[in-house]
């Protein structure tokens, strides 16, 4: 069965096909196939197989075209913005699929999109937890991931290719526990273990570091490996100025280890491999009681996420059995999670 999305690109094939072939520089561009790539619950991913005529490179391609889902979050970065962070992020050195060209002409796709080489491997969670020869050596991965994100991090304001980010908050943390907050009264979600844990995160905010350009989605499922390593980071659409140990909270969060929850890394590794790589490119020693509070953080805000996904099919904006779902089994778990590292300890005696 051909999706709304699958439809829409048919229709739209001839345009799309004079847009590749005049930024290849070719005389045409024949578009073979259009698949969707998995993952990407809030853009849509399509692989696009090519032959170009013409030009400098003729011959077969493939190439990945991303745009807008029919359902968005409003926190996501349009397509022109993650456009921006990836050429910022692979000018600072970081693996990322190459962004080739950006369209926001609606005579084309209806939507704004771009297009971005593709990148080798695979990035789906089960085959990492599954298949431990994927990835290379896994302490080394963890290593490599570790220098990636302190590469991304390495990018600061102020930038001028980066102004639609605005101003960094003063104080990240106590920013988050008031956006959290905002988002769960939006939901009229009334949940007094995420309460507690933002009164908590509230409570016990560390003093921040400079801040820094963070990903705010780095994690297992986020990013690409073949048989030897690491290939590409992915999912820019989150970036903002803030903590860097965010970031690392968030890699290390126990609800991204899957089935892995001893492999503090990601569930792919160890925190120390990861950590070690980290601090070879930034220079410093991570402050593990800083981040433990960002793990806290980390559980927070993917509950409040998860509520957002369920909300997004509940209200009637997106059908999706993957997002009703998202939205009631993880939050008591991440709720359980929360609580399990913030109550009394007279509480977890009970």
């Amino acid at each position: 069965m051909i999706s709304p999305a699958e439809s829409a690109l048919a229709v739209r094939k001839e345009a799309l096909e004079a847009f590749l072939a005049t930024a290849v520089g070719a005389d045409a561009v024949d578009l073979d196939d259009v698949v969707p790539l998995t993952g990407g619950a809030i853009q849509e991913n399509w692989l696009l197989d090519i032959r170009v005529h013409g030009g400098p490179q003729p011959g077969q391609r493939q190439l990945v075209l991303r745009t807008d889902a029919s359902s968005g979050v409003a926190v996501s970065r349009s397509r022109a913005e993650e456009f921006a962070l990836l050429q910022a992020a692979r000018d600072a050195g970081v693996k990322v699929p190459e962004p080739l060209w950006l369209c926001e002409d609606p005579a084309v796709l209806g939507k704004s999109f771009y297009i971005m080489a593709c990148a080798e491997g695979t990035a789906a969670p089960h085959r990492l937890m599954k298949e431990p020869g994927l990835g290379g050596d896994r302490e080394r991965l963890a290593a490599d991931l570790g220098r990636e994100l302190a590469k991304i991090h390495s990018i600061a304001p102020p930038r001028s290719d980066l102004a639609f980010l605005g101003e960094p908050a003063a104080q990240p943390a106590l920013a988050a526990v008031v956006r959290y907050r905002d988002y769960l009264d939006s939901l009229g979600a009334l949940s007094l273990p995420l309460e507690w844990g933002l009164r908590w995160c509230e409570r016990h905010a560390p003093s921040s570091t400079a801040a820094v350009l963070v990903h705010q989605d780095f994690r297992t499922g986020n990013y690409m490996v073949d048989a030897k390593g690491l290939t590409a980071v992915l999912d820019w659409e989150f970036c903002d100025w803030g903590d860097r140990l965010s970031d690392i909270g968030w890699f290390c969060a126990k609800c991204w280890r899957y089935a892995h929850p001893e492999l503090e890394a990601g569930g792919i590794g160890s925190r120390r491999a990861f950590y070690k790589g980290y601090e070879e490119v930034w220079g410093q020693a991570i402050d593990p009681e800083a981040v433990a509070y960002w793990e806290v953080m980390a559980h927070l805000r993917w509950a409040v996420i998860a509520l957002q996904q369920g909300e997004r099919t509940l209200s009637g904006d997106q059908a999706s059995l993957e997002l009703a779902l998202t939205g009631r089994i993880h939050p008591p778990r991440l709720e359980q999670e929360v609580l399990g590292r913030t109550a009394p300890a007279q509480w977890r005696a009970v």
